[in-house]
């Protein structure tokens, strides 16, 4: 920069011998003039450069000078100006830039000794905001980082702080902001306000362009039919959405697998890139529907070669329900295994108790039904079958020992083996005792003896006696209670058909209420009472059913007769005879 006291001569410093010398005194002079004419000049030059510098503008600079506090740079017309070389550091406090490097400058002001200040970030503020007018004007983009999180948005740095609204972040509403913090995206200006220094941008309206782009593109090569790669964009409990480029397609649950999916998210995650084929396609409404299991061979149509009924296979249980266990035999086939086919004799009170998912099992395959795409398994077929077992450890009339695991009012629940149990019915119970409820012989945890009466294997029932090891007292009967003979016993039961007597122990006979008594019997209670002991006489005897019929009346003495009833009973007898010897009589045929 040209200082105006670089051209200014000091004649006073002179000495003394060269103001006398009249030559050199008047070379001194004519110096003198000389020089405050350039002087002149040059002050009418600087003020005319001065004229041209256009302060508030940017200029191009070129750097002439660099010291510890200042950078100087000639922004033309034998113009100097200075930068404070905070400025063009960087955050590692190195300089930017070296002599003769060309960089913008803003002009600033004038100082009073005329040199000039300037500012290298004004000059690149000034810059942006030419590039922000003109992106928003021409609807161009521009590069920036988002820088942190702030109310509403994302304050973004594209030289200067600008607003990233959170609707105008992405497509699809975005929960968690933050992840953008340190990112650095393509933007396009909404809208700006210069002088409140506001600049509103959008993300969004970036990715909608471009997904209208890929979206005409990808329309014009897809068809039905046609395989195509996607990334997974969004996931339901339905299916799962697939982008395409631009257009997204519905790949539904029941199109995934040929076997069972539950929750498409247990198998894929948002972002990942599968093949999937184009079942159906609607251009005017961009309707697409997809499938993925249509990639492979449905394994339904090999399943009756594959899994024959009867065959023993290893299977993976996939799912649990109340009433069975689905397991998986291959890829997209599975099967059930319904509760009633789990175990030959563990009670199952739900699946989940004694199997879990994931683990593998052996099954027999019991029913094929592809078209329904069904196949029945059995768990306990797959194994030894216990009754089987059992009917030959124990046959019919073998004597055995158990604990009484359960009482019901029809018998009781005897535990032979383990998980199996045998039934006493009340009836076999006792020869001698009427058994109103189990209950009142036996008690849970009980030990008994019992004799095995029938295994049936087919429907897993195993019966058993008690009374049957004793011998039973009707074998007997006959030749104890012959036709005709007295008994003695005691009123057990009335009821209003007639009463039971007990003969002897555990026998019971039957007096009719017709057998009573020679009178007219209306009702047995007026009679007789519990406990009361009575004779009667033999009148029927059935072993098989146990059945004895005893006659009270029979026993008694008839009662006397009247002189009238005597009569009729002597004039009935006289023509019940006269008739029978009519009757009887052969007498000629009378011809006319």
């Amino acid at each position: 920069m040209v200082n105006e006291d670089n051209i200014i001569l000091n004649h006073e410093g002179l000495s003394e011998e060269v103001k006398d010398d009249p030559l050199m005194g008047k070379n001194v002079e004519e110096g003198k003039v000389v020089k405050e004419q350039e002087d002149v000049g040059f002050k009418e030059l600087f003020e005319q450069n001065m004229q041209n510098v256009q302060f508030g503008e940017v200029a191009v600079g070129q750097v002439v000078q660099i010291n510890s506090d200042f950078v100087m740079v000639d922004v033309g017309w034998k113009t100097e100006g200075k930068i404070h070389i905070e400025e063009l550091k960087d955050d590692n406090g190195d300089i930017t830039v070296a002599v003769d490097d060309e960089i913008d400058v803003f002009i600033e002001r004038k100082e009073s000794d005329g040199g000039l200040i300037l500012s290298r970030k004004k000059a690149a503020s000034m810059k942006i905001w030419d590039d922000i007018i003109d992106a928003c004007n021409a609807n161009k983009t521009m590069e920036g980082t988002v820088v942190e999180r702030v109310k509403g948005g994302l304050s973004v740095d594209i030289g200067i702080s600008a607003f990233l609204p959170g609707s105008q972040v992405d497509i699809s509403p975005v929960r968690d902001l933050g992840r953008y913090v340190g990112q650095t995206f393509d933007f396009e200006v909404l809208k700006y306000d210069r002088k409140r220094n506001n600049i509103v941008l959008s993300r969004r309206a970036v990715l909608e362009r471009k997904r209208e782009e890929e979206k005409k593109r990808t329309l014009e090569t897809i068809e039905e039919g046609k395989i195509v790669e996607g990334v997974v964009k969004n996931i339901t409990d339905y299916g799962l959405f697939i982008d395409l480029g631009g257009i997204d397609g519905l790949l539904h649950v029941t199109d995934i697998s040929w076997g069972r999916v539950t929750r498409p998210s247990d198998n894929f995650s948002r972002g990942n890139r599968i093949k999937v084929k184009i079942l159906s396609l609607d251009r005017e409404k961009e309707r697409l529907t997809l499938g993925l299991k249509q990639l492979t061979e449905d394994p339904w149509c090999t399943v009756v070669e594959e899994y024959p009924v009867g065959c023993i296979v290893t299977g993976k249980v996939v799912n649990i329900t109340d009433y069975g266990a689905f397991v998986e035999l291959g890829s997209g086939v599975e099967g059930l295994v319904h509760v009633s086919e789990m175990f030959w004799t563990r009670e199952i009170k739900h699946p989940s108790k004694v199997l879990s998912v994931g683990e593998m099992i052996d099954v027999r395959v019991l029913n094929v039904d592809p078209e329904g795409k069904r196949i029945s398994l059995s768990l306990k077929q797959a194994m030894e079958n216990p009754w089987a077992a059992l009917k030959e450890k124990y046959p019919e009339g073998s004597i055995v020992n158990g604990i009484v695991k359960n009482i019901a009012n029809f018998g009781v629940f005897v535990g032979i083996e383990e998980g199996i149990d045998g039934l006493v019915h009340i009836s076999d119970i006792s020869w001698k005792n009427r058994v109103k409820h189990p209950s009142e012989f036996y008690k849970k945890g009980q030990e008994v003896e019992a004799v095995v009466l029938n295994i049936d294997v087919e429907n897993e029932k195993f019966s058993l006696g008690i009374k049957q090891l004793e011998k039973n007292p009707w074998d007997e009967i006959d030749s104890k209670y012959g036709l005709g003979s007295v008994v003695s016993g005691k009123v057990t039961n009335i009821k209003d058909f007639g009463v039971f007597v007990e003969v002897e122990e555990g026998v019971e006979g039957l007096v009719h209420i017709s057998e009573l008594s020679h009178k007219r019997v209306k009702t047995a209670s007026g009679l007789f009472m519990i406990g009361d002991t009575v004779s009667a006489v033999v009148k029927n005897v059935d072993p098989e059913k146990r059945r004895i019929r005893l006659s009270i009346k029979d026993h008694e003495s008839p009662p006397e007769k009247s002189p009238v009833s005597q009569y009729l009973n002597t004039s009935e007898n006289i023509t019940s005879n006269l008739g029978k010897a009519l009757s009887e009589m052969k007498f000629p045929d009378i011809k006319a």
